[in-house]
């Protein structure tokens, strides 16, 4: 019989692997497995409601230009209302602010399928959907901000920290892989109407749970300073910030190239799958990243990312077949996620944690921003210069990136580490609100 002996190689693989496992069971044990369930679900409609917005006006006002104005304001709505919210869950408590941008948002979103189907015009349809994209209630960045501050309060070590950011990151990607897609099949199905109808009942029953989730009581605003004023911000947040509107406008260049080159190949039925499969890989990649050592610093991390983006970015400058283009954007979605996550990684360590809420919101926000910019401009090039010219802005925001990875130097302050005792007391000291 063979002997069952382990090689040290062997031991040390399977010694990473119930480490690794154990990472992610600590990581859901901060909330309870509810919890990520229901942020998961209520992420979808923020994926769901671009394109399907686009869709239905498409299709009941007959007009792209009409289409493209109103998908626009949405993506407006969402870059300006998302910090705002997060403003006010970290001095209100998300549980009050994160119910009302809910409840809002559903009665917004069904309001802008019946102007649709109204056949409204295009400046009220326009004004609908940015109180619609103002209104979504940021449960990613909610759901991050709040699992954070309570592995913090529990001293959690970088390690875990860096898994929950790992985690969130992953469910990001997946509800922006399966957001659109569950569009496409509500359109196949149905109609565009459907996909928006969808969206907004999931929203209200996802996002009422997520705001009543038991864990909403255990994370209290941050203390306000004897002087009223609102902590400063280091200058890195502001980089930082840059950072992840550059890689929101590597996500709407690539989208626009995607299209082009499919379209001049004859299957633009194939620019969505191509898409997924990038966000798909990108999905794995931040799932991974729970098993980087601690001992590499999140500054190391960045850079090497960044460097990724570069690196991987440039094929597509050459790429003129579909499957090529396949095999190009999927080593390309290795390096997505562990750039956007670093970044969170880097933002949740330098700000103060009485304004978490905020800059997670304001990252988000970023995403949501240049992507939309980018998608209008790479678009543009793409139809004028062809799907080289929009993968070329891909190249130039990695480039971008990695600059500023070598140039900012996060650093987390007294300020910080201040700030997160205030919390951790508050939410430790008992609830004179019951809340």
């Amino acid at each position: 019989m063979a002997s069952e002996t382990k090689t040290p190689q062997q031991k040390e693989g399977s010694g990473a692997l119930r480490t690794y496992r154990k990472s992610y069971q600590e990581a859901i044990a901060l909330t309870g497995p509810v919890l990520p369930l229901v942020s998961f679900l209520g992420r979808l409609p923020l994926a769901m409601c671009q394109l399907g917005t686009l869709l239905l006006v498409a299709e009941t006002s007959g007009s792209l230009g009409t289409a493209g104005l109103v998908g626009g304001a949405l993506a407006a709505g969402q870059t300006v209302g998302g910090p705002l919210l997060g403003r006010a869950a970290d001095r209100r408590g998300q549980r009050l602010v994160v119910l009302l941008a809910t409840l809002l948002n559903a009665v917004a979103v069904t309001a802008l399928v019946l102007a649709a189907l109204a056949r409204l015009d295009t400046w009220p349809l326009a004004l609908i959907a940015v109180v619609a994209g103002a209104s979504v209630p940021q449960i990613g960045p909610m759901s991050r901000t709040r699992t954070l501050a309570l592995a913090r309060r529990k001293g959690a070590d970088d390690r875990l920290v860096g898994t929950v950011l790992s985690f969130e990151g992953t469910l990001d990607e997946v509800t922006f892989v399966l957001g659109p897609a569950l569009v496409g099949l509500a359109v196949a199905v149905a109609h565009p109407a459907a996909a928006l109808l969808v969206a907004a009942g999931l929203l209200a029953v996802c996002g009422t749970w997520f705001a009543l989730h038991p864990t909403a009581s255990l994370l209290r605003p941050a203390a306000h300073t004897t002087s009223g004023e609102r902590s400063r911000l280091p200058g890195s947040v502001y980089a930082l910030r840059v950072a992840m509107a550059l890689q929101g406008a590597m996500f709407g260049a690539s989208q626009a190239g995607i299209t082009a080159l499919t379209e001049d190949l004859g299957m633009p039925e194939q620019a969505g799958l191509v898409y997924a499969a990038m966000g798909v890989m990108s999905a794995v990649a931040g799932f991974s990243m729970a098993a980087v050592p601690a001992s590499v610093a999140l500054s190391t991390r960045w850079r090497i990312a960044t460097a990724a983006l570069v690196v991987l970015s440039v094929p597509l400058l050459f790429v003129s077949q579909l499957w090529p283009l396949y095999v190009v954007v999927v080593v390309l979605g290795v390096a997505y996620a562990p750039n956007m996550i670093t970044i969170f990684g880097l933002t949740e360590r330098v700000v103060p944690a009485g304004r978490l809420a905020e800059s997670m919101a304001y990252l988000m926000s970023g995403i949501v921003g240049g992507q939309a910019l980018a998608l209008a401009l790479s678009g543009r090039l793409a139809e004028s210069s062809g799907p080289a010219a929009a993968f070329a802005v891909v190249t130039g925001a990695a480039v971008l990136c990695a600059a500023l990875s070598w140039a900012v130097r996060p650093r987390a302050g007294r300020e910080r580490t201040a700030a997160t005792n205030a919390v951790t007391q508050d939410a430790e000291a008992p609830s004179s609100t019951g809340r």
